[in-house]
């Protein structure tokens, strides 16, 4: 015959309370307690962590932007600086340019060598500023470093080769200030 299952005992209060392996993964009440303090200590060690961090970054980036505002500064402080340099490089041909017209009141004749005296100077300002006087004819033209106004037949050079520089270049390969006006030779046909 067959055996009918005993009915289950009424629940007692002790039996209400989860069996301990579900409550505590199978370690003792006070192993489970301290990983709950270590679980809040890692928690606050991590928000520490990050704090410490974001701090970090703050400072960072007021560090950045300072050095963006020092660098700019001292940006200006160059350019005003080499501006200051430019100008009184050309203070002493603004003097020759006055003396040459004092000197031409009383005599009208010195005027042409003042002038030239001037202008020497002033090309010399520029050679110093780095950008030399360019002249040279009797080359091949160049596109960086001529401007071609205007195409001569010459039947005594080659095609392409300058023939007179109208109105002199500054400056060299790297750093042209103004190219040279130049009279190109053409081919013939």
């Amino acid at each position: 015959m067959a055996t009918e299952p005993e009915p289950a005992p009424p629940p007692d209060e002790a039996d209400a309370a989860p069996p301990p392996e579900d409550r505590t993964d199978g370690r003792p009440d006070d192993v489970q307690d301290d990983a709950q303090r270590d679980g809040v200590r890692r928690d606050d060690d991590v928000r520490k962590d990050l704090a410490e961090a974001q701090d970090a970054w703050r400072r960072a980036l007021a560090d950045l932007d300072n050095l963006r505002k020092r660098h700019a500064r001292e940006l200006e402080e160059v350019r005003e600086t080499e501006r200051a340099r430019t100008a009184a490089e050309w203070l002493p041909v603004l003097d020759h340019l006055e003396l040459a017209l004092a000197h031409a009141r009383a005599d009208p004749s010195s005027v042409l060598k003042g002038v030239e005296a001037v202008r020497d100077q002033a090309v010399g300002v520029l050679a110093r500023l780095g950008y030399p006087r360019q002249e040279e004819s009797g080359v091949p033209f160049d596109p960086n470093r001529h401007e071609v106004v205007r195409v001569v037949d010459d039947p005594d050079t080659e095609p392409g080769t300058v023939v007179e520089v109208l109105r002199p270049g500054y400056g060299h390969d790297g750093r042209q200030l103004r190219p040279m006006a130049v009279a190109v030779s053409q081919r013939r046909e």
